[in-house]
């Protein structure tokens, strides 16, 4: 009952429901380029291998948990002059989730590896062996941010009213 209070009072003003989703697609699109399940030369191609299915349904989570704990968070802080500190460990979990499927690339580790020498190295291989745990834990932050979201959205909102 209280997570659907909070859906209602945010996501009436559709301001944030367009921010939920921007966040959403900006998220998915950016962690799916850079953890190669969308190729952008020559063409435009989605693909997602059967053994990378558990990895791509992480990213999905990330991406919608992020738009939804966005939208969440700035309606806090502008609507009941909540603090941008107490707000932000949301942001710090879809940090964890990007940086887990940023760096465990190629590409992007290789560029890591030679600008940082071995402690970039370090920091993507330790990536590229735990980006799984990495996203589980950017999801159980997320999921907690929500949560903290809500409960502080209806209490805040029944005294409001």
């Amino acid at each position: 009952m209280m997570y659907s209070n909070a859906f209602t009072v945010v996501y009436s003003n559709k301001k944030y429901l367009y921010l939920s989703c921007a966040v959403f697609v900006t998220v998915l699109v950016s962690l799916s380029i850079v953890s190669e399940f969308i190729f952008l030369s020559p063409t435009v191609v989605f693909y997602v291998p059967v053994y990378a299915a558990v990895d791509f349904g992480l990213i999905i989570a990330i991406s919608v948990l992020s738009g939804i704990v966005a939208s969440f968070s700035i309606y806090r802080i502008r609507i009941m002059k909540n603090s941008l500190k107490r707000s932000g460990i949301g942001f710090f979990g879809s940090i964890i989730g990007a940086g887990a499927g940023a760096c465990s690339c190629g590409s992007i580790g290789f560029s890591i590896a030679s600008v940082f020498g071995t402690i970039g190295g370090t920091a993507t291989s330790f990536l590229t062996n735990y980006d799984t745990p990495l996203r589980l834990i950017s999801i159980a932050i997320l999921c907690y941010t929500y949560y903290i979201s809500a409960k502080d959205i209806t209490i805040k909102c029944k005294i409001i009213k």
